[in-house]
């Protein structure tokens, strides 16, 4: 029998045996290793860190941030219900997002939590939803800061085509109205806004995002508006492939701290960071069990995982590191390209990959599935989602069940004409 992988102190085929596969597989100390080293790098000021929720919204993965301190970056109502239920502090979350229903701003009037406001529109609908409710909300400006990240072009956010945020030109118009409309009592002017994209390597662009925001806070402070927090977003990359080379919390923090230090202003603002690739990316791994080998045009590897469940390496081309994890002391045999189950061509999970032979029944690891993973997933081709396992000090437990064909048919209604 060959070696086989560990993962975070847990057998990976004995958790595959035991919970069946395909199945996610998440680490809880390295969770909260990876919030603690991101949040130790910003010390040195006054700051806090909002987790992106929409990078894994697991409510185990939730409570866990929300012991360690994290706040929340929420994009719809339904992250702010999850972000609220794991017990993260109203006070600590902000509500983004670039086309909230008016049922979305009055859930976050309700609930007390800031709100970025990333259009005129939204400025003026936001106002008359608190009015009406006799609410006062706590804003921030998103700011477009047309800021070109080394990115791939789905996820870079602040570049001026973007459908996010105000432009940057167009800013202090936006608190020149929001500071009218403060007379109203339907909104208060807290703080500024800004996120330029996901998996950044080159954090150099982060110390110009952070002049660019500087120069416009200050230019509010000369106009009489004293902002309590700026919000720098997340963004911060992961290494993708075994040993690239990628930045860390603290290269991050040595070009967003000096600019941000240097702001001429009578008080620092509290800063804000949003993480969510960092803190949970390699927590996980995708678990998957070989259905076929068949030599074609490739020799394909066949598991039971496919874009249903990771739809990363579909969507935007991205690569994860597979190995085959019962068999982690065998040398390399063979090139494989791995394939899911999906009835799509594209449903392509790793190509030409080099693995020790591949058979039936081999147990295949993916690795980095944490951020975007389960959190994307659908029930495309009728499949169930699968099952998510958290382990700790060697303990594995479930923390979400797999579904089953039934919940296949929740919410669905058949006409009684059709009976």
């Amino acid at each position: 029998m060959g070696k086989h992988l560990i993962f975070g102190g847990v057998d990976v085929i004995g958790l595959a045996e035991r919970f069946g596969t395909p199945l996610y597989v998440t680490d809880e100390q390295r969770l909260r290793e990876n919030f603690r080293r991101f949040r130790d790098a910003f010390s040195s000021v006054a700051s806090e860190i909002y987790y992106a929720v929409k990078a894994n919204w697991n409510l185990a993965v939730l409570r866990i941030l929300a012991q360690e301190g994290a706040g929340a970056d929420v994009f719809s109502g339904g992250e702010l219900y999850l972000a609220r239920l794991a017990g993260i502090p109203a006070s600590k979350i902000l509500f983004n997002g670039n086309s909230k229903s008016d049922e979305e701003l009055e859930l976050a009037a309700l609930s007390g939590v800031k709100v970025s406001v990333d259009s005129f529109d939204e400025l003026y609908a936001l106002s008359e939803v608190a009015r009406s409710l006799g609410k006062t909300v706590e804003i921030a400006m998103r700011v477009n800061p047309d800021i070109s990240p080394e990115t791939h072009p789905k996820i870079a956010t602040g570049l001026k085509e973007s459908k996010f945020g105000i432009p940057y030109e167009e800013v202090l118009d936006a608190y020149k109205e929001a500071k009218k409309l403060e007379a109203t009592g339907s909104v208060r002017v807290k703080g500024i806004h800004c996120h330029i994209g996901s998996q950044i390597l080159d954090v150099s662009i982060f110390r110009e995002t952070t002049e660019k925001m500087i120069a416009l806070v200050e230019a509010l402070s000369e106009r009489g508006i004293e902002l309590e927090f700026v919000d720098l977003g997340g963004g911060l990359g992961i290494p993708y492939k075994k040993d690239e080379p990628a930045p860390t919390p603290e290269d991050l923090a040595a070009q967003i701290l000096p600019a941000f230090k240097s702001a001429k202003l009578r008080r620092l603002p509290k800063l804000i960071l949003e993480p969510g690739r960092y803190i949970v990316g390699n927590t996980t791994i995708l678990v998957a069990r070989v259905n076929a080998v068949k030599k074609a045009a490739r020799r394909f590897v066949a598991i039971d995982a496919g874009f249903n469940l990771l739809i990363r390496p579909v969507l935007y081309d991205a690569y994860h590191e597979v190995v085959v994890a019962n068999k982690m002391d065998e040398p390399p045999a063979e090139t494989y390209t791995v394939v899911g189950p999906i009835c799509e061509s594209g449903d392509i999970i790793a190509k030409d990959r080099t693995l020790p032979e591949v058979k039936r029944g081999d147990i295949i690891a993916i690795f980095n599935a944490g951020a975007y993973g389960f959190a994307m997933s659908s029930q495309y081709n009728g499949r169930p989602r699968c099952a998510e396992i958290l382990v700790n000090a060697g303990k594995a437990e479930v923390i979400r069940r797999k579904e089953s064909f039934d919940e296949l048919l929740r919410n669905q209604v058949l006409p009684a004409r059709l009976l």
